[in-house]
């Protein structure tokens, strides 16, 4: 079994690992970029800004974690050695994740001619003038843009915009991987598509819910505040298939009590359901919330709709059929349910744990209902909190890198910048992929992140970007979507400036609808280029007549002028860089019950319990304590017993039902595809499997939501046996 009975999230060992890793970066250099006032580049979480480096919005110091400076120690290599640009492509596709990123930074324009084996340096001229004849004899409704969440607001914005004037609205971020049924779910039952509550009120909160997520490898700081929230006599109820190390016991490094006695208790309660039956689990806590009479009669009567359909849907469902479904006791569920009937403040947290699944949006949903029981949305210390990935993947969506915008922002972007945009409606991420793979699309602008590697279905993954007859790349390092997929035709790779290098500030938008502004201003490389600069460059040259200036809308002040004209609630983005005065987003924190759907009310939902599929374990990919998104850190998992990437962890009785030992070889086999592991043992309902992401990938199917068109990452029928 991985042997995680002496694992504490945090502790000594991780402090020693960040100084480690300081020692390498240089203490000098290491020191320059985290105290800035610079946006910090790992989760949506946020720290930095004009506060200052390592302090978030609260003012609390350090408020820094390894993932920050795991991400630091990437931006300050040195470039790529051009001699390694001798290897042909083959050769690099052998690397490793973990090697690709430790080749260093990328610091030229990289070309890879139609056909060729090997890139080649170009200058940037070249390259821009390359990349712009490209796509301008490209039809634009052949073509599409996707950007991930590290870029600024302003870069975001002028991607958009560039796509659109040029003629397409496919245009997409990360999110349809990871949080789209986040907002797809609030938008129906309160109206809104991110966070109701703001940090400050984590700092009141008598019980958190961390659901489906695992914030001690992911999002290490939110840790704090559950400890914390512990330590005023307020609970911490953790509802996940697997029973992670870090969310029982942390030493959290800025409390030296925490680290004195070898960690703090995080979890007060621990649910454990099995994979893809969350809904079966939030129905029983509302049924046992209604049977032990702890609704909020009053704020339902007053601010709630559409709520005897739902309760009539929870009475005529049998506890057999809860308890069937997700392989808790009634007891389980009551004891969690009596908790939070106690709770005067309760914050729900949840991860990609719920989102990614066939039925993401009505877990979503499921949890909103919870919430909207007991009166948890619309006043302070209580709400919703999505937990969102990349530093800025809400902020990209909110300036409109979707394909589909709210028709009073597409109407004002028209009439300020005098243009008329394709009426088309554009495609989601898996939809273009889809496009792609029948061979109807020529060109894609891919700014950031590694969409080979994110996408399911590595052979799928590999035909669909292999038949993309231009591949456009704007990235900070290579990574294995750089040199997997590439097909027969043109790839040209260029090389951007990271958050803190950037020529002039930038802005971000955290979890919590707060924006910070970025100086940027760090010299490290002089052949590389702001994100903004680059597509301004291709504006002009492909888009000569066009009523948009783009080499004037390089300059991130007249950006910000557009984005506050534009974009509702972010007025305030105009005097950024002269005030220096960050802020929330309008309209976004609900400190009062003022909902944003069409009536005014927080409407109940009636969720369905998913089918699933009869003698198959259920598989979720997961991330490891060395890893951001696609990006590996560290081979092994210091939380998980220091299991590789290729483990697959299933439960004894799993392992004792199918004849296998620990260390064994397996293999997995799934609709789509198979990988060979090695059994590990791990504390997992009897059903439910895990397995590293995007090495899984191989196993998950393409199948998405139909509401928020994000794939079943976590929720794939899967058989295992010996090898």
């Amino acid at each position: 079994m991985a042997d995680t009975s002496n694992v504490v999230g945090g502790g000594p060992k991780k402090v020693l690992y960040t100084l480690s890793t300081i020692g390498k970066m240089g203490v000098g250099k290491a020191a320059k970029a985290l105290t800035a006032k610079n946006t910090c580049k790992a989760c949506a979480y946020g720290m930095g800004g004009q506060h200052g480096g390592m302090t978030n919005e609260l003012d609390e110091f350090p408020s820094v974690c390894n993932k920050s400076v795991q991400a630091q120690s990437t931006d300050i290599q040195p470039p790529i050695p051009e001699p390694i640009f001798e290897h042909t492509i083959a050769e690099l596709s052998e690397l490793s994740g973990r090697e690709m990123e430790r080749l260093g930074r990328l610091g030229t324009p990289l070309f890879r001619r139609a056909g060729s084996d090997k890139f080649e340096p170009l200058d940037w001229d070249a390259a821009l003038d390359h990349a712009a004849h490209r796509l301008a004899e490209t039809d634009p409704k052949r073509t599409f843009f996707y950007s991930s969440g590290r870029s600024s607001n302003e870069a975001g914005f002028l991607f958009q915009l560039l796509a659109r004037a040029y003629g397409t609205n496919n245009v997409n971020n990360c999110s349809y991987y990871c949080h789209q049924a986040t907002s797809e779910g609030l938008a129906t039952t309160i109206g809104k598509g991110t966070a109701t509550v703001e940090l400050e009120d984590l700092t009141g909160a008598d019980l958190i819910f961390v659901i489906g997520a695992n914030p001690s490898s992911n999002h290490p700081r939110f840790i704090h505040m559950l400890k914390n929230c512990r330590e005023r006599g307020g609970q911490v109820i953790v509802i996940n298939p697997a029973k992670e190390p870090g969310l029982v016991k942390f030493a959290v490094p800025k409390s030296p009590l925490s680290m004195l006695k070898g960690g703090s208790d995080i979890a007060s309660d621990y649910l454990q359901p099995r994979i893809g039956s969350d809904i079966a689990l939030f129905k029983g806590l509302a049924k046992a919330v209604l049977e032990q009479g702890t609704e909020d009669r009053a704020f339902i009567a007053a601010y709630g709709a559409d709520f005897d359909a739902f309760r009539n849907d929870i009475d005529t469902l049998g506890w057999d059929e809860i308890t069937a479904a997700c392989g808790l006791s009634r007891e389980e569920i009551s004891r969690v349910a009596e908790a939070y009937g106690r709770s005067r403040h309760a914050v729900f947290a949840w991860g990609m744990g719920m989102t990614h699944h066939v039925h993401g949006v009505a877990n979503v949903e499921a949890i909103a209902n919870l919430a909207l029981l007991r009166g948890m949305i619309g006043k302070r210390f209580a709400g919703l909190l999505p937990l969102r990935g990349h530093s800025n993947v809400q902020g990209i969506g909110t300036i409109g890198v979707k394909p589909v915008l709210a028709r009073d922002v597409l109407k004002r972007m028209e009439e300020v910048f005098g243009v008329s945009f394709p009426e088309e409606k554009g495609l989601d991420t898996m939809a273009c992929l889809k496009r792609a793979e029948a061979g109807n699309i020529d060109a894609a602008v891919i700014m950031g992140g590694n969409l080979w590697a994110a996408t399911p279905d590595t052979a799928f993954s590999s035909r669909a970007m292999g038949a993309i007859g231009f591949k456009l790349f704007l990235t900070t390092t290579l990574n294995q979507g750089h040199v997997h997929g590439l097909g027969d035709g043109e790839v040209l790779i260029l090389p951007v400036t990271a958050r803190d290098e950037e020529w002039e500030p930038t802005t971000q938008e955290s979890m919590f609808n707060f924006v910070r502004l970025s100086d940027g201003g760090i010299d490290r490389i002089s052949t590389v280029r702001p994100e903004s600069w680059i597509l301004g460059q291709i504006g002009k040259r492909v888009l000569p007549d066009s009523p948009v200036d783009f080499d004037a809308f390089s300059g991130h002040a007249k950006l910000r002028d557009a984005i506050a004209a534009i974009v509702p609630g972010m007025e305030e983005l105009a005097d950024i860089d002269v005030a220096k005065r960050e802020f929330h987003i309008r309209n976004r924190v609900l400190h009062v019950p003022e909902f944003g759907t069409m009536d005014g009310k927080a409407h109940f939902v009636v969720t369905p319990i998913p089918a699933l599929e009869k003698g198959k374990l259920m598989l979720a990919s997961v991330r490891s304590e060395g890893q951001f998104n696609s990006i590996i850190y560290e081979e092994t998992d210091s939380y998980r017993g220091k299991a590789g990437r290729y483990s697959i962890f299933l439960s004894m009785a799993d392992m004792a039902a199918r004849g296998l030992t620990e260390g064994q070889r397996v293999k997995v086999r799934s609709a789509v595809g198979e990988m060979e592991g090695i059994a590990t043992s791990f504390d997992l309902p009897a059903g439910s499997v895990l397995a590293y992401y995007p090495e899984a990938n191989v196993l998950i199917g393409t199948e998405v939501d139909p509401r928020s068109k994000t794939p079943a990452f976590k929720s794939v029928p899967v058989d295992v046996a010996a090898a």
